[in-house]
């Protein structure tokens, strides 16, 4: 008897089949404002990042291996936004605010899949400037495109192979009581609140990938860049010093930002979370990060304004 009530307690657990995602606000008039802002942003988002593969695929002069990296990560910030941004938008103005629980797995999945490439993508990126400016004369052999699509592939595979870890651990948890998420998106730390398993496990492993990855991928970056730093010094002429900084200027933007909202975000203990916080923040590395990279590189890129001002004048004339 006494195992027939364990079972079905295990059953009752394990019933959930929907969530109901409670977003960033339960004000209409807020919700108007928010849906008209954010499907600016996104749309921004997508024709900024889509035009940046474009455009690389359609001048030959960025045919380099740095912006073979940079058309990766214009996919993967289109990608990792449009696995959170078109249900937000939709639940802005739904009246039921709803998401499937495989949905919600679908969406944990492919959202930190796209996130943990991004870090993985970002390092590489920093590494293939070292390279550039380091050695210049062994760059060609050293960054070829065979081993550009290894490092990229690599990238996407660790990414998507980390994701697949926490997402399993994270949809094996019986969920019981309340299925309302205090978020706009299926994140970790409000399903882990929602669960009745126990999570410390779950929170650990988090903990420690998360740290793993951002840390590795922070002290590459470093790296690179601290041997960039005594490269351009050994430099004689300040107008070559210039150059190999402005080619690292965007790269260093994009990295301080993505990677210090991630550190805020995932690298602290679980117990100090804040959700009204927390939504916030993710609102800024989900929405406004993707969106930013774009104008971040066409700004301060020469190569790329040059490009882009070619092709305009192609199909103008």
């Amino acid at each position: 008897m006494v195992r027939y009530m364990k079972e079905m307690q295990t059953r009752n657990q394990t019933e959930v089949t929907e969530f109901i995602l409670l977003g960033l606000s339960d004000n209409p008039e807020l919700q108007i404002v928010l849906f008209g802002l954010f499907l600016l942003i996104y749309m921004a988002t997508v024709v900024g990042n889509l035009g940046m593969i474009v455009l690389i695929k359609m001048d030959p002069c960025l045919h380099t291996p740095m912006y073979f990296f940079l058309s990766s990560l214009s996919f993967v910030d289109a990608s990792y936004s449009s696995s959170v941004t078109p249900k937000m938008l939709v639940n802005l103005v739904a009246e039921r605010k709803a998401i499937s629980f495989k949905g919600c797995a679908a969406q944990f999945y492919f959202f930190g899949s796209f996130l943990g490439t991004e870090c993985f993508l970002l390092a590489m990126m920093a590494y293939d400037r070292y390279v550039a400016i380091w050695n210049p004369l062994l760059y060609p052999v050293l960054m070829s495109g065979r081993i550009c699509f290894l490092l990229a592939a690599t990238s996407f595979l660790a990414g998507f192979g980390n994701a697949a870890i926490h997402t399993g651990m994270t949809f094996k948890l019986s969920f019981c009581g309340s299925n309302k998420i205090n978020h706009f998106y299926c994140d970790t730390p409000p399903l882990l609140k929602l669960s009745c398993s126990d999570t410390r496990i779950n929170g650990i492993v988090i903990m420690a990938f998360s740290s793993v990855i951002v840390i590795g991928c922070v002290m590459i970056i470093l790296t690179s860049y601290l041997c960039i730093l005594v490269a351009v010094l050994r430099m004689p002429s300040l107008e070559g010093r210039h150059r190999a900084f402005s080619t690292c200027a965007s790269h260093l933007m994009a990295v301080t930002i993505f990677f210090g909202t991630i550190l805020f975000m995932y690298l602290r203990p679980m117990t100090s979370y804040s959700m009204e916080q927390d939504k916030i923040v993710s609102v800024f590395y989900t929405v406004v990060i993707p969106m930013l990279n774009p104008l971040i590189y066409s700004l301060k890129n020469k190569d790329v304004k040059g490009a882009l001002k070619k092709i305009l004048q192609q199909q103008i004339l």
